[in-house]
């Protein structure tokens, strides 16, 4: 097996800064992706785009723009296939230490200090949020010392309060891994990304990580609460929610091309998976590219 890169993201904000802030309007063919965490905050804008969402045990497709915050040392991995025309995406990253403990304890902050509690789940906001929002964020980058300071709690303080979102974890399973566990998690995770239109056996997969199948079996329901199938049929549906959206291919062409061999089955995981059947799914994705 290749090496794995380090599973730990060192953030660097420059000289003379705490907030690292980047906008980035085009996406890097020599960048890989890769399953991360970091003590920093994290809150991720994309105003046109589309991509995966994988955010501690949460896995989805997002579509035309994404606002999402990602609490502390939680788990992700880097968003892909993210930008479209004009499109650009805004990085911001702090550490939650930057306020201080005092100023973080005040009455007044209260709101900011239960909303990065929240973000540890992964938090993503919906369409009016992004829409109040959206431009603060992209417009960070060109402010500078207590500006961006203060311009960036007002934006915490706009987000603790909007009614529009949903914990990506919410059933209570939050995941945290160490550096060791990261690096392996990212080696499965890549291979599921690699291979998931086939079979991939529990032999296969855990000869990958040097790992007995019993061995195995209970190290990825620990560390992602799901079991082996569970998150393989899960990468699956959610490449059926990307070619349903982008695709004009029959739903079962889309079945067989994700890898299922059973088109019942298939629509039984994805209804289960998305609350809609796949034709619904596509009437709305249609639907919403064009609004």
């Amino acid at each position: 097996m290749k090496p794995v890169k380090p599973a730990f993201e060192k953030v660097s904000p420059s000289f003379g800064r705490s907030i690292l802030v980047r906008n980035h309007t085009n996406i890097n063919p020599n960048h890989k992706a890769s399953w991360h965490f970091h003590p920093e905050v994290e809150l991720v804008y994309i105003n046109k785009g589309r991509g995966k969402r994988h955010i501690g045990n949460h896995l989805s497709y997002f579509q035309n723009s994404m606002l999402v915050l990602i609490g502390a040392n939680l788990p992700h991995h880097g968003f892909s296939d993210r930008l479209t025309t004009e499109g650009s995406e805004t990085l911001v990253q702090f550490l939650p230490s930057i306020f201080g403990h005092s100023f973080l304890n005040i009455p007044e902050m209260d709101a900011v200090k239960q909303l990065l509690i929240r973000a540890k789940k992964g938090i993503l906001f919906g369409r009016e949020t992004k829409d109040v929002l959206g431009d603060k964020i992209q417009k960070l980058a060109n402010l500078e010392g207590i500006d961006q300071v203060l311009e960036l709690v007002s934006i915490l303080n706009a987000l603790s309060r909007a009614k529009d979102y949903d914990l990506l974890n919410a059933d209570g399973y939050a995941l945290e891994t160490t550096p060791q566990d990261s690096q392996r998690v990212d080696a499965i995770f890549s291979f599921i990304d690699s291979n998931f239109k086939r079979s991939i056996s529990l032999d296969e997969i855990a000869d990958k990580v040097s790992m007995t199948v019993p061995a195995f079996c209970r190290y990825i329901k620990k560390v992602t609460g799901k079991t082996f199938t569970k998150l393989v049929n899960e990468y699956r549906i959610v490449h059926a929610t990307k070619l349903l959206a982008e695709s004009n291919s029959s739903i079962a062409d889309i079945c067989y091309e994700c890898g299922f061999n059973n088109f019942s089955h298939f629509n039984k995981l994805f209804n289960e998976f998305t609350g809609r059947s796949a034709s619904k799914y596509r009437k709305e994705m249609k639907l919403l590219i064009k609004k």
